[in-house]
């Protein structure tokens, strides 16, 4: 009972920090977890390594969200026209990108999609959501659903060598 419990914590937890930090790799240690533990405990540690990224991500989301809140409590910005060029072309890109991101059905796909395959990068998937406000609940779910099946995905092939 302690080593599932173990099993489950560390997952959470490697869930969250990969979550955070992109360079902690969430598939490679759900590898060395599904290929040293029975099939059942690895499947339980592929959902919680989901639901521990699902919570990194909605600490993106909220980050963003009240970020953007905060600039627009900080008065005016400088004019555009102002700025060097690059920094042009950033504002416009990022503008794009917040545009794309703005309706419902469309921005829960990207997310889904984002959670599941991993093109666009979740992480910048996250910040751009909550950026555009969109929905917390909606997010969360297309997140969760999304990790949760890649993390299957992932766990499968080592369950089946496992048996062999």
């Amino acid at each position: 009972m302690l080593d599932w419990l173990g099993v489950v914590a560390a997952a959470v937890g490697t869930g969250v920090l990969s979550a955070l930090v992109p360079i902690v790799n969430a598939e490679a240690a759900l590898a060395v977890t599904a290929s040293t533990t029975p099939a059942a405990l690895a499947y339980v540690a592929a959902v919680c390594v989901g639901v521990g990224q699902t919570i990194g991500k909605i600490i993106l989301f909220e980050a963003a969200r009240r970020g953007r809140e905060w600039r627009r409590e900080k008065g005016p910005r400088r004019p555009r026209e102002e700025l060097p060029r690059w920094r042009q072309r950033i504002g416009e890109w990022s503008d794009r990108c917040l545009a794309a991101m703005h309706g419902r059905w469309r921005s829960n796909g990207v997310v889904l999609l984002s959670a599941s395959v991993g093109i666009p990068p979740l992480l910048a998937v996250a910040v751009l959501a909550g950026a555009a406000r969109n929905r917390r609940l909606d997010f969360a779910i297309c997140c969760l659903v999304g990790r949760v099946a890649r993390f299957l995905v992932v766990v499968y092939p080592f369950v089946l060598a496992h048996r062999s």
